[in-house]
């Protein structure tokens, strides 16, 4: 058995499709066409990581997702979660994994919150006991407690989030499996949801897969990215590692008591300007910041100073234009 918490190789999924022909043809027999939705994947992921499954719609995200839970069979290739091949042992493998998709709920929507949780854990074989200790400690930690006594119906969309996850996690999956969790949430709520889903990972080494087009998400609760596209996985690197060599720029903002300070130095220029307050774009394949910083202190009388990593939105657009440059 592979101690690999999900372990991938050369997984793949084609779906049969009929092509239209237009109105002349509408009439006529539409031929069959495959559709590569997954084109042989390889990939492994340690119990305890945190990581991102990263791709534009229609990139194979969800395909793959759905193999991994044994809802779709591949075409080739093979896979392991929790040491279960997922389509062939799907009802042993549910009580190792836990599932949250953003738009759909686990919940009873005319019941109490915790009246729904206490039928997942029934449903999952638990013990009255331990069931209600793993309820009132998944409840403080996603801080519902106030929340277990009001019907799902009555729940923002940010609550009954954090009481999804609850559900999700009830069983104590070793396994968490995330797809666009924070969707439709405020700024407020995204926040608060991504520090429970970080502490329940630290506290109980729960391994966690993790799809999402907000890379805040991404950049709060993972580790690791996997960058998919067309089928085909491009990268699987840590999240610093992506950043460093796939968008090689960083912002000095400078406080000073100069009004506008200017660096003549190679590869900085001006990105923003206020008065005492001015920000520089740095190349680094020009110039080390260490440099551009130094320069500044010398130079300039420095009240604060902040140095800002590229957004990850920029880092997967560099991505996806260097894979569509080697294709061309």
């Amino acid at each position: 058995m592979s101690s690999e918490a999900i372990l991938v190789e050369n997984l793949a999924k084609s779906f049969c499709a009929r092509r239209a022909l237009g109105f002349a043809g509408m009439f006529k027999k539409r031929p069959v066409t495959e559709v590569a939705a997954v084109r042989g994947i390889s990939f492994a992921i340690r119990p305890g990581e945190r990581v991102a499954f990263i791709g534009p719609n229609g990139a194979g995200k969800s395909t793959t997702l759905k193999m991994l839970t044994g809802i779709l069979t591949p075409s080739s290739g093979h896979a392991r979660v929790a040491g279960f091949v997922p389509w062939e042992e799907r009802q042993k493998l549910a009580r190792r994994i836990g599932i949250l998709f953003g738009q759909r709920s686990q919940l009873w929507y005319h019941l109490p919150v915790s009246d729904s949780l206490r039928l997942i854990a029934r449903i999952y074989g638990l013990e009255r006991h331990p069931a209600e200790t793993r309820l009132a400690r998944l409840a403080k930690t996603l801080a519902i407690e106030d929340l277990l006594e009001r019907p799902v119906s009555q729940l923002s969309l940010g609550q009954r989030l954090r009481c999804e996850i609850a559900a999700a996690l009830m069983h104590a999956p070793p396994i968490l499996l995330l797809d666009e969790p924070t969707i439709g949430l405020d700024v407020s709520a995204k926040a608060s949801l991504r520090d429970h889903l970080i502490e329940l990972s630290a506290e109980e080494g729960t391994t966690i897969l993790l799809t999402s087009h907000d890379t805040g998400d991404i950049e709060r609760i993972c580790e690791r990215a996997l960058v998919i596209d067309q089928g085909l996985l491009l990268l699987d690197q840590p999240l610093a590692a992506l950043r460093a060599q796939h968008l090689r720029h960083r912002v000095v903002t400078l406080m000073t008591e100069e009004e506008s300070p200017a660096l003549d130095l190679p590869g900085v220029v001006v990105a923003t300007r206020e008065p005492h307050r001015t920000s520089f774009a740095v190349d680094l394949d020009r110039i080390p910041v260490e440099r551009v910083i130094a320069t500044a202190l010398e130079r300039f009388a420095v009240k604060d100073l902040a140095i800002e990593n590229p957004p990850l939105d920029d880092v997967i657009r560099a991505i996806y234009q260097s894979a569509a440059a080697r294709a061309a």
